[in-house]
């Protein structure tokens, strides 16, 4: 159900990026190199400005990349509350209703598009709000349901998940536009997401303590596995401890850095893929989602073997998280930088950022993880702000794209989009390497509170406490 929920959430943030080329009038900027490479079929859709797949609007670049920065908008203020929310209220409730609330506002985004492009960017920025809660809130299902050496696998779920809501939704996005026009790119994902929301209503509990039909023995393998490191006493964080921690400061820059590679990918890939190397619509959708199919069975794979390693206790769990950082960000690095300097080759192009996402998936052993290691008492709230940091790329990188692209669409100009992205891998990488911990940290400890005072001499206060010896 964690798969599930991260791939819906996911279908409702990356549609808008295959949808939008079919709202648009068509961007005839692509490079000469691509178009010289690619057959006459690979370049229609950008060439063919009458193409019926709905009404078109003449939005230009700035306003294309507030639409899909919008998004990251309103995610970014839930992601900080929707830690403590979860781990004061539980996260079945906020995840039911971030589904809701998200499929009602997707369906009626086709009837926004026809009132103005800002209706549009409001409904993005209204369903990113929604979706904020959901990522944080899995990590405190995460910290209640999975003993700690199963944490790996279960984490690349969550990458898993949003990645193959990415791989599913760009090409059935992109042939429903191709097949019935780009309204019911909408309608559809809409729908689904109100079916599952169902789907988690039905099987979802806070805790093994709540669920109606888990055996007392799974119940009690689960509650014993996280030992004293997990508290039943609710309570705020130490923030003052939380944001002087080396540890965590680290995890923050390169989850940040893991943050910006994903969603550089994901709201500029499709645009990528059409306007400079020159793929068709559908094409496009179906390549765009390469790199995701990779990062996910990746994903997959590095979560499988971290777990191995901390089981056979063949390496410690940080060192664990840092020797995989080679694979999650200064691997994807190397591609990035690679890139630009063969953009006469569509294919080589495409193959290589399905390599760079590829190395990515081993996140789900690096940042996406991490959080669980140092204090699993606080792993939604950390991991919440974490996402609210990392989310700022959401809408950072389309207005890099947008300011290097202004004028000219083409390789040369993309060519500092991918260095500064290989840059911001590496740096973060490395500061994590120096810096970063997998050990449970003193301020997750969650001390009871005292018992207030009842007397009023110094004698009653000595005649209490030799009584509560005795």
């Amino acid at each position: 159900m964690i798969f599930i929920a991260c791939l819906t959430s996911f279908m409702l943030r990356v549609n808008m990026s295959i949808n939008l080329l079919a709202m648009v009038q068509p961007t005839t900027g692509n490079s000469t190199s691509a178009v010289n490479v690619t057959t006459d079929n690979a370049t229609t859709f950008s060439s063919d400005p009458v193409a019926n797949y709905g009404p078109r609007y003449a939005w230009g670049q700035r306003t294309q990349s507030n639409i899909l920065g919008a998004y990251f908008y309103g995610y970014l203020l839930t992601s900080l509350p929707a830690g403590l929310l979860a781990e004061r209220y539980g996260p079945k409730a906020l995840v039911t209703a971030s589904f809701v609330g998200s499929a009602v506002v997707t369906a009626v985004t086709p009837a926004l598009a026809a009132y103005s492009a800002w209706a549009v960017i409001g409904s993005r920025a209204l369903i990113g709000l929604l979706a904020g809660f959901v990522y944080p809130t899995l990590h405190n299902l995460i910290s209640r349901w999975i003993p700690p050496n199963e944490r790996g696998k279960v984490i690349a779920c969550i990458s898993g998940g949003s990645t193959f809501g990415t791989v599913l939704t760009w090409p059935i996005a992109g042939i429903l536009t191709e097949k019935f026009g780009w309204a019911y790119s909408f309608y559809l994902p809409a729908l689904f997401v109100l079916l599952i929301a169902i789907l988690w209503v039905a099987l979802i509990e806070d805790s093994p303590a709540e669920h109606k039909s888990i055996t007392p023995t799974e119940r009690q393998f689960i509650e014993e596995s996280f030992g004293d490191t997990i508290s039943k006493t609710k309570t705020f964080p130490p923030y003052k401890q939380v944001f002087t921690s080396l540890p965590y400061l680290a995890l923050l820059v390169l989850h940040y850095g893991n943050f910006w590679g994903m969603n550089f990918f994901i709201t500029q890939t499709p645009k990528f893929m059409n306007e400079v190397l020159g793929f068709k619509l559908a094409n496009a959708g179906i390549l765009s989602s390469l790199p995701y199919m990779a990062r996910m069975f990746s994903g997959f794979f590095f979560g499988f073997i971290g777990d191995l390693i901390r089981q056979k206790d063949l390496l410690s769990t940080t060192a664990i998280r840092k020797s995989f950082c080679l694979f999650s960000h200064l691997i994807p690095a190397v591609f990035l930088i690679i890139i630009p300097f063969v953009g006469q080759d569509p294919l080589v192009c495409v193959g290589l950022i399905v390599s760079c996402l590829g190395f990515n998936g081993a996140s789900t052993i690096t940042n996406l993880v991490n959080a669980q290691d140092l204090a699993p008492n606080f792993a939604a709230t950390l991991y919440g702000f974490m996402n609210f940091l990392g989310t700022t790329a959401g809408f950072l990188a389309p207005m890099l794209v947008a300011y290097f692209t202004a004028e000219k669409n083409t390789m040369f100009e993309w060519r500092n989009v991918f260095l500064i992205s290989a840059a911001i891998y590496v740096v973060s990488g490395t500061i994590f390497i120096i810096f970063g911990s997998g050990k449970v940290q003193k301020w997750n400890d969650v001390k009871p509170k005292a018992d207030p005072p009842t007397t009023t001499n110094s004698s009653h206060n000595d005649e209490c406490c030799e009584s509560k010896r005795k």
